[in-house]
């Protein structure tokens, strides 16, 4: 990027020189655009790039670590402002546990800015990798989020860049319309700059893992429903495959955060190379290969047998509690370094839906029914409880949710779409919501039936008052917002 200013006559309005473009791909690999890609380092640089945006109405979309698996990131129309480099951590008390850090700053940052002194992200994503800034643009959850709700009511005060150019200090008090708002906005109202997060305090660089084994839908809701309260995070693996009354089979872990004094290595094993995943399996196969090994599993037969193995195993070490670290529980999707690539040379989708209690179980059901039956059977299913949150576009709900990775290739991809739109009917039947951050398929006559007409109402209000002309787009925002 080459910043110049113009001459007094034109105003002093900055010019940017585009670079080439280049390939920005989704992180689930089904979709991409050519672009040209900014990557400012500096809070003016950001500035000067809203103010050239504004000046010639080019549309910007606004891209963190690329964790979203479809379109919430890439723009076919515009530029793509990468602010992976604008990423310092600014400062951390030790005593408070607040970090103020620039909105590049990734989860890894945090965390391990935060264990060696004996504090850890309140929420944290499957992977390390997003900005925080990207993290709150989709209100990240995690495999807490029943105890303490999304990242964004773990924040104390951000300033904010209006496409306008005004820089907002935002509280839950001061400019808390755009506080609760922007927060779940998806970056379509502005771009976080600078962000002040409470981290929690730990007393253990290890947890208290308890696997358990379920048969079916019912054991699975009827232990979340038993345990939640007397869990710290609850995760489900489930097998997809299973049918009839093993529908729903899979594993539970359950994990507890160590009291003051339980763990004897502390805080030695909060040092980053006691906490850092380790690099080989068995001391011996570099992970990074292991996306290699699993490769020749990628179809149905293949997958079928490794979720079926992955049971009998798990029924092997059933209620066998073991110790383990915070990143390595945490950050399963790191765990194996690229291995979405077994669904190379397709892609996958995530399809993630978000439904009531009194309704999940059934449509959670249903839903695996119809995956069945249309022959494309979700690789990798994901289950988690949740409860409510106070912003603008939330996708949580007080109940469950299913997280499904669906390979994707040329001949089944017009299938697997359909199966997706058969879907979405079951979740708006039962009263459901879906997730920016997951979404590849979803219409906006399937948006505007979710969520609540009052919250898209002042949603289109603040994008008019703070982004009048839409400079900030994606192809997620196109595909559903502006499509009719």
């Amino acid at each position: 990027m080459v910043t110049k200013k113009t001459t007094k006559k034109e105003s002093s309005i900055p010019v940017i020189q585009l670079p080439a473009s280049e390939r920005v791909e989704a992180w689930g690999m089904s979709f991409h655009s050519n672009s040209p890609v900014l990557r400012p380092k500096t809070e003016k640089e950001i500035i000067e790039i809203f103010q050239w945006a504004n000046t010639t109405n080019t549309k910007i979309a606004l891209r963190g670590g690329g964790c979203s698996y479809g379109d919430a990131a890439t723009n076919t129309e515009g530029i793509v402002l990468d602010l992976t480099l604008f990423n310092q951590v600014l400062d951390f008390d030790q005593k408070t546990g607040i970090m103020t850090v620039q909105s590049g700053a990734r989860i890894k940052d945090l965390w391990e800015t935060g264990i060696v002194n004996g504090y850890w992200p309140p929420v944290v994503s499957g992977t390390m990798m997003p900005t925080l800034g990207g993290a709150l643009s989709m209100n990240i959850h995690g495999k807490n989020n029943f105890q303490v709700g999304t990242i964004g009511e773990h924040i104390q005060e951000f300033t904010f860049l209006t496409v306008k150019g005004d820089i907002l200090k935002c509280t839950p008090k001061l400019n808390s319309e755009i506080f609760y708002s922007a927060i779940s906005g998806f970056g379509m109202l502005g771009c976080f700059l600078v962000i002040k997060i409470k981290m929690k305090k730990i007393y253990a660089g290890k947890m208290k893992i308890s696997p358990v084994v379920v048969k079916n839908f019912d054991e699975l809701f009827d232990y979340f429903e038993a345990e939640y309260k007397s869990s710290d995070y609850l995760v489900g693996w489930i097998d997809a495959f299973a049918s009839g009354d093993s529908m729903g089979r899979g594993q539970i872990h359950k994990a507890v955060n160590l009291k003051a004094g339980e763990d004897p290595d502390y805080p030695e094993n909060c040092k980053l190379e006691n906490q850092n995943l380790p690099t080989r399996l068995f001391y011996l196969i570099p992970k990074k290969w292991m996306w290699i090994l699993m490769w020749p599993f990628s179809f149905n037969l293949g997958m079928r047998l490794i979720n079926f193995a992955k049971y009998v195993a798990s029924i092997l070490v059933n209620n066998k509690d073991y110790y383990q670290g915070h990143a390595e529980y945490a950050f399963l999707l790191d765990y194996v370094p690229n291995w979405k690539y077994i669904y190379k040379p397709g892609a996958m989708i995530q399809y993630q839906v978000f439904l009531p209690k009194e309704t999940a179980k059934e449509a959670m059901k249903e839903i695996f029914r119809l995956g069945q039956k249309a022959g494309i059977v979700n690789y990798l299913s994901v289950f988690k409880k949740h409860k409510p949150d106070p912003f603008l576009l939330t996708h949580s709900v007080d109940g469950f949710s299913m997280a499904m990775d669906f390979p994707v290739t040329k001949s089944n991809r017009e299938k697997l779409w359909d199966l997706c739109y058969a879907m979405d009917e079951v979740v708006i039947k039962n009263k459901g919501k879906f997730y920016f951050a997951k979404d590849s398929t979803l219409r906006n006559r399937v948006m505007e039936s979710y969520f609540p007409k009052e919250n898209l109402k002042k949603f289109y209000t603040l994008k008019k008052k703070y982004d009048p002309k839409g400079i900030l787009q994606t192809d997620l925002y196109k595909r559903i917002f502006l499509t009719k």
